[in-house]
């Protein structure tokens, strides 16, 4: 891998974010305007809350601000229009996803499809809209919220954890070929975080706070390839991998 000396990146000043209302992006927001980002993009469903986080930006850290609708069901049909992204931004974030109803999922077509492509389909137009040869040949800098749940295939959790699995074997892709180049990607396998989407569904003792895990990803903002978030999933999915399919049936 490239060193983080060879990638002569710029401080991150502007940021384009597809999934801004999720409290991981919000934090990342935050966190990114304390150390000086200027200039945000904020794409999102819920326009009153996408609306919320622009003014806060805007108040709070005197950014400039536009922001976006978009709904990931619409992007992900063959027929939807295309994105267009006509400006250059320091990082491209992409948080978006959604756990949807998995016991639904299981016997509804509708259902699994929905939660396909909140976590994958619906983002590949934006994916390809930033990924362009003209950008990955100029600095800059993607980061990409996989899961740990496409590690493995559970029974809890299946169709979300096969939607995150082919969107990291997307950015693995990606990342490759950027490799040796001035375009860094990074793929970000999260754990549990304390956030509205995983309430009431993991152990309170293994969720991660968003502020920490914007914290550690903006203090090193160069970093490239496949990491877990927090770091001590790591680990944690390495037994998981190689546990036996009869324990993973309880899981």
């Amino acid at each position: 891998m490239v060193s983080h000396s060879k990638l002569r990146q710029a401080p991150i000043a502007s940021a384009f974010v597809l999934g801004s209302t999720s409290a991981v992006a919000q934090a990342i927001c935050h966190e990114l305007a304390r150390r000086g980002c200027r200039r945000f993009h904020l794409v999102a469903r819920n326009d009153a809350a996408n609306a919320q986080l622009g003014d806060n930006l805007r108040n709070r850290f005197g950014a400039v601000v536009s922001e976006q609708s978009t709904d990931l069901l619409a992007d992900a049909s063959l027929s939807a229009q295309r994105p267009q992204l006509t400006e250059d931004f320091d990082l491209y974030l992409i948080a978006a996803g959604s756990l949807g109803d998995a016991d639904l999922g299981r016997h509804d077509a509708t259902e699994a499809l929905a939660i396909t492509a909140a976590n994958y389909s619906g983002l590949l137009p934006w994916l390809t809209a930033i990924a362009t040869p003209e950008r990955l040949s100029r600095p800059g800098r993607l980061w990409v919220f996989s899961s740990v749940a496409a590690d493995r295939g559970r029974p809890s959790n299946y169709i979300y954890g096969a939607a995150k699995a082919a969107l990291t074997v997307f950015c693995e892709g990606l990342l490759f070929r950027c490799h040796g180049g001035p375009f860094a990607v990074r793929v970000l396998k999260a754990g549990f975080m304390a956030t509205p989407m995983t309430e009431g569904k993991a152990p309170p003792a293994l969720c991660a706070s968003p502020a920490a895990i914007a914290r550690s990803l903006v203090n090193s903002p160069n970093r490239r390839g496949i990491h877990y978030l927090p770091f001590w999933w790591l680990p944690i999915m390495t037994l998981v991998r190689v546990a036996p399919g009869a324990l993973l049936s309880r899981m």
